[in-house]
């Protein structure tokens, strides 16, 4: 197809969720025909939108495109989504925003699995937790989401952000920092102390997928709290990598490149048209940039509920301004009018650039006893 002229051959498609997210990051080194070859054969294939996939002109990609990404646990034969983000990009393909959808927004499923009678409303993960069969659970998580925002996808995308973080290695460390002390309650129980530090892989791993801790009340006034927490530090992650193989020259060096597309490769797959290849899409999207990407929290609040007896933890869009906000989002996503729906809804926007500091957002009620 006929792309851009004069872009540097860089840029990656990842995830990351509370999450994952459309990634642009640059260099100026001219691309080599093998740097081609081995972007374009790095990223394994798969039909995950299925009749949700929006048409694509490959032969003058523009925008706007809405780019679902799904993030994935990848245990033995079963894989599972615990991220779902939506990542939207103008139609100048020069600006991008996302919309990560909380593990925990109350929306109607439409396969709810053979514990429950379908179609049920329930947790959006439910959705992803039907079954071990990833083909059984993919198409019902799409579609989920399809009833819920009235979206389709130009492009799709799954990664296993266990496996992307094995890049680390190839820096040694990366820099996160939480807003207060968090204890771990995985393994090793780590514990994390408040502010800045060098992390390496698996310190790393094990903050970024921490939840429970994120519950103090100001966790929750500044819109962090629980699962929102876990993406704000997943968030940190992605773009702290990037900042550390950027200063390592791996985005000049050809060489580094392959070690860059071998690691990526195994932890993310694409769903595309056929007639687009990795390289079209990277050099089309060369004019993002990774530090002004716009984060959008979903219009909701978190709240407790009784569920068979026993309380639950939830966040639902409520009627009233959050639906109508959230209502306004989607069709925005569809329209290309997100700068306006933004402008008009700055309650629930922040910048990425932002990520370590009080995001802004509707005060949020802490539910009875926490989030979880």
């Amino acid at each position: 197809m006929a792309g851009k002229s004069g872009a540097p051959w860089w840029a990656h498609l990842m995830l990351y969720t509370g999450g994952l997210t459309l990634v642009v990051a640059g260099g100026t080194a001219a691309v080599t025909q093998y740097g081609l070859n081995a972007a374009n054969s790095a990223v394994p294939e798969e039909d995950i939108l299925g009749e949700h996939q929006a048409e694509v002109d490959v032969d003058n990609l523009e925008g706007p495109l809405n780019i679902l990404v799904l993030g994935v646990d990848k245990q033995g034969a079963t894989t599972r989504s615990d991220t779902m983000i939506i990542v939207h990009v103008n139609e100048e393909l020069t600006e991008a925003s996302m919309i990560s959808l909380p593990r925990d927004l109350w929306v109607e499923i439409p396969d709810c699995g053979p514990t429950m009678n379908s179609p049920c409303e329930f947790k959006i993960n439910h959705a992803a937790s039907i079954s071990d069969d990833w083909e059984v659970t993919r198409p019902n998580v799409v579609e989920t989401i399809f009833d819920l925002t009235g979206v389709d996808f130009h492009l799709g995308a799954t990664v296993d952000f266990n496996g992307f973080l094995d890049l680390v290695d190839l820096v040694g460390e990366i820099e996160l920092c939480p807003w207060h002390e968090i204890q771990s309650i995985h393994g090793e129980k780590r514990v994390f102390p408040e502010g800045c530090a060098y992390y390496d892989k698996d310190e790393s791993l094990d903050l970024i997928r921490q939840r429970y801790g994120w519950k103090l009340d100001s966790d929750w006034a500044e819109g962090r709290g629980g699962d929102y927490g876990r993406q704000a530090m997943q968030q940190q992650a992605i773009r702290s990598l990037i900042t550390e193989l950027k200063a390592d020259g791996y985005h000049k060096d050809p060489a580094k490149l392959t070690e860059i597309l071998e690691g990526f490769g195994g932890s993310l797959t694409i769903d595309k048209p056929n007639e687009l290849s990795i390289t079209d899409l990277v050099v089309n999207l060369r004019d993002l940039d990774p530090d002004a990407i716009t984060s959008i929290q979903v219009p909701s609040t978190p709240e407790r509920i009784q569920w068979d007896d026993d309380p639950l933890d939830i966040v639902r869009i409520h009627e009233g301004e959050e639906q109508a906000a959230a209502d306004a989002l989607w069709e925005a996503l569809k329209n290309d009018t997100l700068d306006q729906w933004i402008a008009a809804n700055p309650g629930w926007v922040k910048s990425e650039t932002e990520a370590t500091e009080t995001p802004t957002g509707e005060e949020a009620t802490t539910p009875a006893g926490g989030t979880d």
